[in-house]
């Protein structure tokens, strides 16, 4: 595989490892890595499939699931600038979120998926394109009653619903939708190419993602682990997940990349995401965005001792720490750099993460959506030799 870019000395058995895993991949790929604040790694690869053109380093992809974890960046600095209080009631920021017995529902709890709303009610008949209507998304979570009710929390990742949760409560304390709080906080001042809400003079640098050739079917996989789909609980949970293929469309046309759907649709390249991530835990040109002690308060587990749904109950529980406050911590399919590792990964193989204890950040963007989410991305074959980087 042809690739760009350049690597600093010691870093050549992570280009070899991007390298030789794209040669697999039809679409195309940007591997980012900071170190102690400098940029160490910057490699491309491959096809902008879509628009038959070469997959550069200022091709844009759409991040996925990544948003997530820059959401999770903003709601850190309001924490640290004492604006929000994570432990408090969303109903503090956000009144009318308290109906139908959400009043003990925290900011945490939504940062952490364990808010009981890991999908809009399906009585509000939100659709995919419903997605760029934030007020009716708003309105329709206030509204909404939880499948459980905190503290007696379990733990259910919330897709989509993430997003509008998170960035309601930031529009209520800064006047800001998401994604103007995260363009004046974050991209400008650290000149990134990362936007959630994407101008229209960059549409066309977007390199559009490829949907799997199979779309995942969660109500046969939970089936085929024997959970039972007709559980009202589970019912509910899957009528939203059902719509996850049609937003995964809808992300991929114009309209949906200039919407702002703050848990999937953030547009960015490797180089936008690996900075973010490095000025999370160190000063990169001259900007540090959160401090030691927020980003430790951070990466504290919110979720590895919660219990799952009761209709998969008898499943074993997934090794890893799980979430905290909006950042995925290490599992078995995520590992990123082991323990101490903070980031999020994305449907389709996008990762971003950091690592403080070794001064290293990563973003790997791609728009070919081969992975199945249940094992480690074969993408992902550069993580060994950086790990091993790590240590030394």
């Amino acid at each position: 595989m042809e690739t760009g870019g350049t690597v600093a000395k010691g870093y050549e058995s992570v280009r070899d490892a991007f390298a030789q895993a794209q040669a697999a991949d039809p679409g195309g790929a940007q591997l980012c890595i900071y170190r102690h604040g400098e940029r160490v790694v910057d490699l491309w690869a491959g096809r902008d499939t879509a628009n038959e053109r070469p997959y550069t380093e200022d091709s844009l992809t759409i991040l996925m699931s990544c948003t997530k974890g820059a959401v999770a960046v903003c709601a850190a600095m309001l924490a640290e600038r004492g604006l929000l209080d994570v432990e408090a009631p969303v109903a503090r920021y956000w009144p009318q979120f308290a109906a139908h017995g959400k009043d003990t529902i925290t900011v945490a709890h939504c940062l952490s998926h364990s808010a009981g709303l890991p999908t809009f009610p399906s009585a509000a008949h939100i659709t995919a394109r419903d997605l760029s209507n934030w007020d009716k998304c708003v309105v329709a979570l206030a509204d909404a009653t939880p499948l459980w009710t905190p503290p007696g929390a379990y733990a259910s990742y919330h897709a989509v619903t993430y997003g509008y949760l998170v960035g309601e409560v930031i529009r209520r304390i800064t006047g800001q939708t998401i994604g103007a709080f995260f363009a004046d906080n974050i991209a400008k001042p650290l000149g990134l190419d990362f936007w959630i809400g994407l101008p229209d003079p960059q549409q066309d640098r977007v390199a559009p993602h490829l949907p799997p050739a199979t779309p995942v079917d969660f109500r046969k996989l939970m089936a085929g682990a024997g959970v039972n789909v007709d559980d009202p609980l589970m019912a509910e949970l899957l009528a939203g997940f059902d719509a996850i293929t049609d937003t995964i469309h809808f992300i991929n046309t114009p309209e949906g990349r200039s919407a702002e759907i703050p848990a999937a649709n953030g547009i960015a390249n490797a180089r936008a995401l690996a900075k973010m991530y490095a000025a999370c835990i160190g000063e990169v040109d001259g900007v540090r965005l959160l401090s030691a002690e927020t980003v430790d308060r951070a990466r504290i587990s919110r979720t590895r001792m919660l219990p799952p749904l009761p209709p998969m109950a008898h499943l074993p529980r997934p090794p890893g720490e799980g979430f905290g406050l909006g950042f995925g911590l290490t599992n078995a399919v995520t590992q990123m750099l082991g323990a101490g590792s903070f980031g999020h990964d994305g449907a389709g193989g996008r990762l971003g993460f950091a690592h403080p204890e070794s001064g290293i950040a990563a973003g790997f963007a791609c728009n070919s959506m081969l992975w199945d989410n249940v094992s480690p991305d074969p993408r992902w074959a550069w993580v060994g030799p950086l790990r091993e980087i790590a240590k030394h």
